[in-house]
């Protein structure tokens, strides 16, 4: 007898098989409760709005600011392995990710001057170089970028949860993937980016972390900048070397990926858009690098060391208000500022794989705009395959982090040599200063991007230095997959048009009953040449009984009998299909009537072999074949 865990696990395996089956069967009222009615085409821009600058700045700010939460933590965890001594590096590194980003900032800024639109990675390369390989590694690094930022996201807030709650850690990956699973119903019902509610929480997290540091700076100046905790400063601890410093480096310039959002979004901006662009950057600047500088140094001054089980924002935040509210509140507000952060990214990913698609790199299922105008196949891609990232990494952000930031600083690169093209191309007034910032933007981000892929190489990096020549390998593949079928299906007008062929119409019968009798009449109705009815047994008492019945009925038409040795429809059928089409006389098509019953209920499907779906599959690797589907509706 199976032990009753061993029962309760079958009984909920069958209830599981259940429900899937229901919502296969019912899926357009399941579809109807989770996303909602079908828009019409018409509504696309009827609810646009234009944001004023300092509503856009938290919309937008998401997915860089967020990343605060954890962009000083994976610099330091890099470093943490030389002891204590090698904690005050988190300051220099700090203020050298502050600087690239000062120069992300006035780098993109001249972007917005030059595409005024949104001008992406994607876009500015496809305008400035002729080599679509070019355009194409933008794009794959970009898109490579928005899976790795839903994955390091949601892994991120759910490891702060976890910090504020040890018993949810052994769910960690089961919550993060409910939580892409919420992202991506969410944005099936088309809630967009620029949901002014989607503020509120972004302004929340910009107030907790000022009020931290705030909170900070009041405890330091009443116990002391140096503490008892404080590491020393300055010191150079056994075993630092270059590569390590570098790599440490790397990881904090984690904080710094979704910095294009801005440039990208400049129409979403209330008139003039461009300037109101440049003043949300600026203002992005500003609050980002007094929180990332302010946060570390008091990291430094506590002494915080990284901690698997518990984020080192979450520690701070005990040391300065203990497990009280405020604790809870920072917590919660930092979970969903990055779950904010993930979503945004469905936006991007999904119109960046429609923009590529459009230009025939990647399946044009990617183009279409689903039930709620979004581009629902975009949406649902990004969320199977960042699942897949956290299922593979157990939603450890530490795990990820290598993997990160890799293809948005090759994107980054290529968009700065792409404007610095451009410059030298249309000229235009301070032409020189702008080509000026972009090189030494281009030049920074590029060995920004080299940093990345030398020192988180054996690290995991190696898996996007791969994934994304084979992105662009298929993209190229794509295209010329399109291309010969455009060529192949290109016709003269003047001398191609239809012309009738001659058709032989076989219609497959299981017995005489009203199915078959449904079936036949159809196929009657329609058929201008020769018409067969073909009847497969499994031995000869069957084939004869069928042929007497034929006989009783009044034989309506021809019937072909053929037994099957090995009881199967298929390979018989199959034979019959191919001694037709060889023959020297036969010169035209075969059409193959198929009956098929509907159930009422979806589960009496379950009683039933699908014969008629098999048999679809089979029969359309005939060239020549061509497959009608009867249905007949059952009543009860």
């Amino acid at each position: 007898m199976k032990h009753p865990s061993d029962i309760l696990d079958l009984i909920l395996f069958i209830v599981a098989l259940i429900a899937i089956w229901y919502s296969i069967s019912n899926f357009n009222s399941v579809k109807r409760i989770l996303i909602g009615r079908p828009m019409r085409t018409a509504e696309l821009n009827a609810t646009h709005n234009k944001l004023l600058w300092f509503i856009a700045l938290p919309i937008l700010a998401a997915d860089l600011y967020s990343s605060v939460s954890y962009g000083p933590e994976s610099g330091i965890t890099e470093l943490i392995g030389l002891g204590s001594e090698a904690k005050w590096y988190i300051i220099p590194i700090t203020i050298s990710t502050i600087l690239l980003l000062a120069i992300l900032i006035v780098s993109y800024i001249m972007g917005i001057l030059a595409y005024p639109n949104g001008g992406g990675a994607y876009a500015i390369a496809k305008d400035n170089y002729k080599q679509q390989w070019v355009s194409l590694i933008a794009s794959s690094s970009l898109l490579v970028d928005y899976i790795l930022t839903v994955a390091v996201s949601v892994s991120a807030a759910l490891e702060a949860v976890s910090s504020a709650y040890p018993v949810v850690s052994p769910y960690e990956t089961v919550l993060a993937i409910l939580c892409v699973f919420i992202l991506l119903v969410v944005n099936l019902r088309g809630v967009a980016e620029s949901a002014k509610i989607f503020a509120w929480p972004t302004i929340g997290f910009m107030l907790c972390m000022l009020l931290l540091i705030g909170a900070g700076f009041f405890h330091e100046f009443r116990y002391g900048f140096v503490q008892a905790s404080t590491p020393p400063f300055g010191t150079v601890p056994k075993g630092l070397s270059t590569l390590l410093l570098l790599k440490a480096f790397s990881s904090a310039c984690s904080a710094l990926t979704g910095i294009e959002t801005i440039s990208n979004s400049v129409p979403i901006f209330r008139a003039p858009q461009q300037k109101n662009a440049i003043k949300t950057y600026i203002a992005l600047g500003i609050v980002t690098s007094i929180t990332l500088l302010g946060f570390s140094f008091h990291l430094y001054v506590q002494g915080i060391s990284p901690n698997e089980h518990n984020t080192m924002l979450s520690q701070i935040t005990a040391i300065y208000f203990g497990h009280g509210i405020l604790y809870q509140m920072i917590i919660w507000f930092t979970f969903v500022v990055l779950i904010l952060a993930a979503n945004s990214t469905f936006t991007g990913f999904s119109q960046l794989a429609a923009i590529v698609a459009g230009d025939g790199f990647l399946p044009r299922g990617f183009t279409n705009r689903g039930d709620r105008l979004g581009y629902s196949n975009g949406i649902i891609a990004l969320a199977a395959t960042a699942s897949l990232l956290i299922i593979a990494f157990q939603a450890h952000t530490n795990a990820l982090i290598p993997l990160y930031a890799i293809g948005v600083f090759l994107s980054f690169s290529i968009a700065q040599f792409g404007l610095m093209k451009r410059w030298q191309r249309i000229k235009g007034p301070h032409w020189k200063v702008k080509l000026g910032v972009n090189t030494f933007g281009g030049i920074i981000t590029s060995i920004v991007a080299i940093i990345f892929a030398v020192t988180k190489f054996t690290s995991g990096a190696w898996i996007v230095i791969i994934v994304i020549p084979t992105i662009i390998m298929f993209s190229i593949a794509i295209q010329r997959h399109y291309r010969t079928i455009s060529n192949e299906l290109k016709i003269d007008v003047s001398k191609t048009h239809p012309e009738t062929n001659k058709i032989l119409t076989m219609v497959l019968v299981s017995g005489v009953h009203r199915v078959v009798n449904n079936t036949l009449s159809f196929a009657m109705s329609i058929s201008q040449d020769e018409l067969i009815a073909v009847y497969v047994g499994f031995d000869d008492d069957a084939i004869h009984n069928m042929e007497e019945k034929w006989t009783e009925w009044g034989t309506p038409c021809r019937l072909v009998s053929l037994k099957s040795k090995y009881r199967s429809v298929l390979e018989p059928l199959s034979r019959l299909v191919h001694v037709i089409e060889e023959k020297e006389d036969f010169n035209g098509l075969i059409q193959i009537v198929i009956p098929q019953f509907i159930p009422k209920k979806w589960w009496h499907n379950l009683l039933h072999n699908q014969t008629a779906l098999l048999l679809r599959f089979w029969l359309l690797r005939h060239k020549d074949v061509v497959i009608t589907t009867v249905p007949y509706h059952l009543k009860k």
